[in-house]
């Protein structure tokens, strides 16, 4: 028994996830990307969050409207947290106080339900570093955020070789594109640029 584990995260060209005074999806919103959210939140899964972000989408479901918002409320949602307690105002909600490295691992090994994370930086960097990340998607969006974006999710964290698994672009601006990410390893022998060879 294992299941996957998929890493989701909307992010400016620069490598943002969030920006000061832009608002959400950079202003960038169109059909196509929303019906991927419906869709994406149709499957079956578990929604995996760090505190921060845990706390702002209980948030959002309220403040906004988006058509995908009442299947994740209806999915079971996992927080990693040491200050929440149960019972959490946001349904179908159940708080882990441990180690999420730990977590997730003996999760991966006794569940068939896929999981997936949106946002939550510092735990998916935990994640992917300690190698329990199958899948990143990233939605890249068109906007350079330059001084205002904050929240990037690579920036500073481990090395990755990625196999781009699908490619997609959504209203003809933003970018969806899946990959398997692999521990870097360093450069092959043979691979880039080859010294001249000498007379």
């Amino acid at each position: 028994m294992s299941t996957t584990f998929t890493v989701d995260f909307f992010s400016s060209l620069d490598g943002y996830g969030s920006a000061d005074g832009w608002t959400g999806y950079w202003g960038k919103e169109g059909p196509e990307l929303i019906e991927d959210r419906v869709r994406t939140f149709q499957q079956e899964q578990v929604l995996v969050f760090g505190a921060t972000t845990f706390r702002e989408f209980s948030e959002f479901i309220k403040i906004f409207d988006e058509p995908y918002y009442d299947s994740l409320t209806a999915l079971p949602k996992i927080v990693f947290s040491s200050t929440l307690e149960e019972p959490l105002e946001w349904e179908n909600s159940t708080v882990l106080n441990e180690d999420a490295v730990t977590a997730i691992e003996r999760l991966k090994r006794t569940t068939d339900v896929p999981m997936r994370s949106h946002g939550s930086i510092s735990l998916n960097r935990a994640l992917l570093a300690a190698g329990l990340v199958d899948r990143i998607e990233v939605m890249v969006f068109p906007a350079i955020t330059g001084r205002a974006g904050h929240a990037a999710l690579f920036h500073d964290g481990a090395e990755f070789d990625l196999e781009l698994l699908e490619s997609t672009v959504l209203d003809g601006r933003t970018m969806k594109l899946v990959y398997k990410p692999t521990p870097y390893a360093g450069i092959p022998e043979g691979v880039g640029p080859q010294p001249r060879k000498k007379d």
